[in-house]
């Protein structure tokens, strides 16, 4: 990005920073709290767009408890691209909060931030959540749904912040180590973060922004979750896509399916030979055999999820082998066995839950679902994550140099409640830490006038939709008990075919952000959107995982759970033709 070329920045008689710091009020346009079965409220009042007033007086100007701004500079317009598409004039701040030194490890911890304020505002600001491990320092362009978008809440006008949640990528997986690190990587960096990051737009501009908007998949979906749940006046709009909400228990089910590949693998030192890619699209064509048809149109996506999961029996659908000669037409019982336990969800040996199960669907044969299941759950992710950050007490160092060893040997049943404790060093535990509180329970959300909208790939390799469907279920009946509707400000949003935050065979190419703006802000609720596939030519990316015989830019209805796109006739390749019933 280039610091000569300077944005179109107003520069006004300067304001003293001081009276400018107070607009920092996280609640700020909030709602009186409402009695229970009170009607939800209409849409709050629409942003209103204003001008970035100060950039590179930021670094010395701002100032904040406990924060130091390391740079501020201005980036010229279309320095910056995403997905092809140039970014306009903004600033850019870079800087710490909570610099210590840690008494336990002896490292140096900071939660780091990105911050960036469009020259033309739109008066919304929006934190954007990393996923996995954290400890990066992404770039704030803000995503707005499904992979591949071709905008971003940067370009549409948004103030953005991103952060690396307290440790960097030099400290990963080891800063599960530091008590305080989990901590902020849990909840605590996005409480601190979000008052500074209003502060500082309110520093920029002027004002306090009007609106304020959270965004996230994966891990990120897990901040947004319980963001929503612990910081309920913070934020207007949630987006949360892939919400790994019960994380630990997501990255146990991980190790369980490791085990269970393990013993189909004719390679233990590669899970991958459990099941191989010809013989996962042997299972994938079996479901789309009992299932394609549901919605009323075999098009190589599942959209009736529901009736799938009683019309597909992966031992009664899936030819057998004849003895345990592979063909790859065909499963052997230990590859049924391992397949079918995976799905039926993570348990210990007396059949105890540890997770949610998974759904059949179309995208197994997918790259990113074969890296979850038999790279992420025995390398860099879920046993660092088990070991390190989630367990009391911690996994030894040792634990590096065989991860594959860490993850097979664990013992579900006697090691498992490890996510559950905690002890002097480490206060809380990681079921406290990382999941949200009460997440069923989102009655002040709903009081404030606030919204949510949460979108997951049907097959995801790491975090099941099931157990988006269950939240949901659990948010319709405690609303119900209190004389209201989860829908009113809550809706959920399955993706047919669509592997973790996107990929697979899917439409995974979505804006959500603005039907979230639309529906906070203007009071439309978003009944039917629309997803499109990324075939050749597509300037946000292609997705070389689309069947062949699919339109480049094939489009489906996003339907709002339970419904269901079926096809009502015209077009196949086209939304229109479908109807959310």
């Amino acid at each position: 990005m280039s610091k000569a070329s300077h944005p179109p920045i107003a520069r006004p008689r300067l304001a003293p920073l001081s009276p400018l710091a107070a607009a920092l009020l996280l609640g700020a346009c909030s709602l009186p709290t409402q009695p229970p079965g009170a009607a939800t409220p209409g849409p709050m009042s629409a942003a209103r767009p204003g001008t970035l007033q100060l950039c590179a007086e930021l670094a010395s100007r701002f100032q904040h408890p406990a924060t130091r701004i390391t740079a501020a500079e201005p980036v010229a317009a279309d320095a910056l691209k995403v997905a092809g598409q140039p970014v306009g004039a903004h600033c850019r701040v870079t800087g710490l909060m909570h610099e210590r030194t840690s008494p336990v490890d002896g490292q140096n911890y900071a939660i780091g931030f990105e911050m960036r304020l469009p020259a033309n505002w739109n008066g919304r600001f929006l934190y954007q959540a990393n996923g996995g491990l954290d400890g990066i320092l992404a770039p704030a362009t803000g995503p707005v749904g499904g992979r591949g978008s071709l905008t971003n809440a940067l370009q549409m006008g948004f103030a953005v912040i991103s952060s690396d949640a307290g440790h960097t990528i030099k400290q990963l997986p080891l800063f599960g180590l530091d008590p305080q690190a989990r901590l902020d990587y849990g909840y605590q960096a996005v409480a601190k973060l979000t008052p500074m990051a209003k502060a500082l737009v309110a520093a920029g501009y002027g004002r306090a922004p009007d609106r304020s908007y959270f965004s996230g998949c994966s891990n990120g979906g897990r901040h947004a979750f319980v963001t929503a749940a612990r910081l309920p006046e913070a934020y207007d709009g949630i987006l949360a896509g892939a919400p790994g909400y019960n994380l630990p228990q997501a990255a146990l089910a991980q190790l369980y399916a490791a085990q269970q590949f393990a013993r189909a693998a004719t390679d233990p030192k590669k899970l991958d030979t459990a099941l191989t890619p010809t013989e996962r699209q042997l299972v994938t064509r079996q479901v789309l055999a009992r299932c394609d048809a549901l919605d009323g149109l075999a098009d190589g996506l599942v959209q009736d999820s529901a009736a799938c999961q009683r019309a597909f029996d992966l031992q009664r659908d899936v030819p057998s082998c004849n003895g345990e000669q592979r063909t790859g037409q065909c499963l052997t019982t230990a590859q049924k066995t391992a397949l079918g336990n995976v799905l039926a969800g993570a348990r210990t040996s007396s059949g105890q839950a540890l997770y949610s199960p998974f759904p059949a669907d179309a995208g197994f044969a997918a790259e990113d679902w074969g890296n979850w299941k038999f790279v992420y759950s025995v390398t860099n992710r879920d046993p660092v994550a088990v070991g390190y950050v989630f367990m009391v007490p911690p996994a030894s160092k040792d634990m590096l140099k065989d991860t594959q060893g860490y993850a097979l040997g664990f013992d579900l049943d006697r090691d498992s409640a490890g996510i559950h404790r905690s002890d002097a060093t480490y206060t809380e535990s990681a079921m406290q830490f990382m999941a949200p509180p009460k997440p069923a329970e989102l009655g002040r959300l709903r009081e404030r006038g606030a919204k949510m909208m949460v979108w997951h790939g049907n097959s995801d390799g790491v975090f099941s939709p099931e157990a988006s469907t269950a939240w949901y279920r659990d948010l319709q009946k405690n609303q119900a008990n209190q004389g209201g509707r989860a829908e009113d400000f809550a809706r959920l949003y399955l993706v047919p075919g669509m592997n973790h935050c996107g990929g697979g065979p899917a439409t995974d190419q979505f804006n959500l952000l603005q039907p979230l703006v639309d529906w906070v802000e203007g009071g439309r609720a978003p009944e039917q959107l629309t997803a499109q596939a990324r075939g050749a030519g597509n300037v946000g990316g292609v997705n070389a995982e689309l069947p062949p015989g699919w339109s480049a830019d094939r489009t489906r209805p996003l339907c709002a759970w339970p419904k269901v796109a079926r096809y009502q006739g015209g077009n196949p390749e086209r939304a229109e033709s479908f109807r959310c019933e």
